[in-house]
């Protein structure tokens, strides 16, 4: 069989990846991340870039590139710098729904598959004293959006349409299928 490597460093992404098989290697792409219009086409982009980046050094192998992005009425909500943008986000996100967008990108050789998941998230309402308390940890500055589904923000979750995984970075069914037909995974 021929070797995945899945083009990212992020656990989260690592330890889903480990549902589907345990026979991968990890590598980190330096594409840089742009923003490419809608939220849909620069996750897009940025999966086709970073997998392309990662191939590159791994010939013969197939190489899986992801990137998540949120996006709320039209506004992508990249990853926050400071406690400010951080908590901007938060009450953006807060008492309202927001899409979240991972693109997928599949290079085997000559062969190439892509595919973009969308998930409907809906937030609850964040107490004040909980959100200060939020922005000065790390949790929010590495996540699309200032949160990660599995950390705090979970309690604050009142609806989800879609994949959960999706959500964390990794859509696993929609991944496991593209990948179980281009034959890189058994059919169990």
């Amino acid at each position: 069989m021929i070797p995945l490597v899945l083009a990212s460093s992020s656990p989260r992404r690592r330890e889903l990846f480990a549902l589907l098989t345990s026979d991968f290697t990890c590598a980190d792409s330096a594409a840089p991340e742009i923003t490419a219009g809608t939220a849909e086409r620069t996750c897009a982009v940025n999966a086709e870039a970073k997998c392309r980046a990662v191939a590159e050094q791994h010939p013969g192998a197939t190489v899986i590139g992801c990137d998540t992005v949120v996006e709320q009425q039209g506004l992508i909500l990249g990853k926050p710098r400071t406690p400010d943008e951080a908590r901007d986000m938060m009450l953006r996100l807060q008492s309202a729904a927001h899409n979240v967008y991972t693109g997928v990108f599949i290079l085997s050789g000559d062969t190439c598959r892509s595919f973009v998941q969308c998930t409907r998230v809906v937030f609850a309402d964040i107490p004040g004293d909980e959100l200060e308390a939020y922005v000065l940890t790390d949790e929010p500055y590495d996540k699309a959006g200032g949160y990660g589904i599995q950390g705090w923000a979970a309690k604050y979750v009142s609806e989800i349409q879609g994949d959960y995984f999706n959500i964390m970075g990794l859509p696993v069914s929609a991944l496991y299928r593209a990948l179980r037909d281009l034959g890189q995974l058994p059919r169990h």
